[in-house]
């Protein structure tokens, strides 16, 4: 059983995390250097080689993620 002290939410947005969790995430990705955009006036970001790095080192699988002509 997972202890839980001072529950805080971990709401999702449809398939993906979402509130103040995703965008604490999100502001932490882009503040390491793992994500970033080609363009500051562009609309998405991409997964930058460090980012790559870093998600497998956390377990992630990006090869589940398509790549994209952004």
């Amino acid at each position: 059983m997972i202890k839980q002290t001072g529950k805080k939410p971990a709401k999702t947005c449809y398939t993906h995390i979402g509130g103040k969790l995703g965008t604490l995430l999100f502001e932490k990705f882009i503040g390491e250097g793992w994500i970033t955009k080609e363009k500051s006036g562009d609309k998405h970001f991409f997964i930058t080689d460090k980012g790559q790095e870093e998600f497998t080192k956390l377990g992630i699988d990006l090869s589940q993620i398509k790549s994209e002509e952004l």
